[in-house]
């Protein structure tokens, strides 16, 4: 996974999140996310990779692009094997409705090293490199922010923690509360949550709560690159989605699984934004084209490169849809 290669992976996040800002503020969650789908599809022709879709859409039969097992890239001799897991539309109620965070995404890893996430939940813990090491899930959040700001030279009242806006997170919500810290209660799009604790500008320090363990992933895959941390446990709902653990090659479901275990290796991480947020710059049509705002991650290097583009539709139709 060389720098040339990493350049042409923001073309996919682009494409994607050109189409579907199309849709933005048109209460078409569903409209919105498709257009993203085959957009991101179409952009993967062009990529020099032999890809696999690890966390994707959904089944075969559920997803007719982008489903997990499905082949993407050029996928010539000599293209370079690698697992990828997408969210072409990350927050797609935030892109109906016109809110902030909405990010088209992609992760991709060696072979053999992301997580095959199951479609269900996961309770997540997440900070920026300066409370590394700092969390644990099997502490209380209590516990945890004590830790976070201790190792960030801060009062737990200092402290700004980003939870899912959901009736299954009311018991961490007064926990939290009564600790001190305070909370911003997030809609949708824990992937970009997960990254502002990463970036001191965007105010947020902790990530808590439970969300959707294929965003888990992605998002440990960008924490690695920019040296966070987040700890994820699977949560399931019944068993059903036990034995769909286990038939993805998860052995310990009840295991608390670093970073490096949901996405290790040499791991690579792009986006695009979608609409304007706390990290990343939505999509803005100018009439004859649009600008677009990325970022582009290493884990080898830790390099992080944004990237505004500014396309123009008559020259490159593709982008026009």
């Amino acid at each position: 996974m060389d720098r040339n290669l990493a350049l042409e992976v923001v073309r996919v996040t682009e494409a994607a999140a050109l189409a579907s800002a199309r849709l933005m503020g048109r209460g078409d969650r569903n409209g919105a996310d498709q257009a993203a789908v085959e957009a991101m599809r179409k952009a993967f022709n062009d990529i020099a990779i032999r890809g696999e879709v690890v966390i994707g859409e959904g089944e075969r039969d559920e997803a007719p692009m982008l489903y997990i097992g499905e082949k993407v890239g050029r996928c010539r001799d000599g293209d370079a094997e690698m697992e990828i897991a997408v969210d072409p539309l990350e927050g797609t109620n935030l892109c109906a409705t016109g809110a902030p965070n909405a990010l088209s995404v992609i992760a991709m890893g060696e072979k053999g090293r992301l997580l095959r996430a199951p479609d269900t939940y996961m309770e997540k813990i997440a900070v920026g490199p300066r409370a590394r090491g700092a969390v644990d899930l099997r502490r209380t959040p209590t516990e945890n922010l004590r830790r976070v700001a201790d190792a960030l030279g801060k009062y737990v009242e200092d402290l700004t923690v980003v939870i899912l806006d959901r009736p299954r997170h009311a018991k961490l919500v007064r926990e939290v509360r009564e600790a001190g810290a305070r909370i911003k209660l997030i809609g949708d799009g824990d992937v970009a949550g997960a990254l502002n604790t990463c970036f001191p500008d965007t105010g947020v320090d902790v990530l808590m709560g439970i969300g959707g363990a294929p965003e888990g992933v992605i998002a440990a895959a960008a924490l690695r690159c920019v040296g966070g941390d987040l700890q994820g446990r699977l949560v399931f709902r019944n068993d059903a989605e036990r034995e769909r653990a286990r038939g993805y090659g998860v052995k310990d479901l009840d295991r608390v699984m670093g970073a490096e275990e949901l996405a290790g290796g040499n791991v690579m991480f792009a986006a695009t934004g979608v609409t304007h947020g706390d990290f990343l710059k939505g999509v803005r049509f100018t009439g004859d084209g649009a600008r677009t705002h990325s970022v582009v991650m290493r884990s080898r290097t830790g390099t992080i490169r944004y990237i505004e583009t500014e396309h123009h539709f008559t020259r490159s139709p593709d982008y026009g849809w």
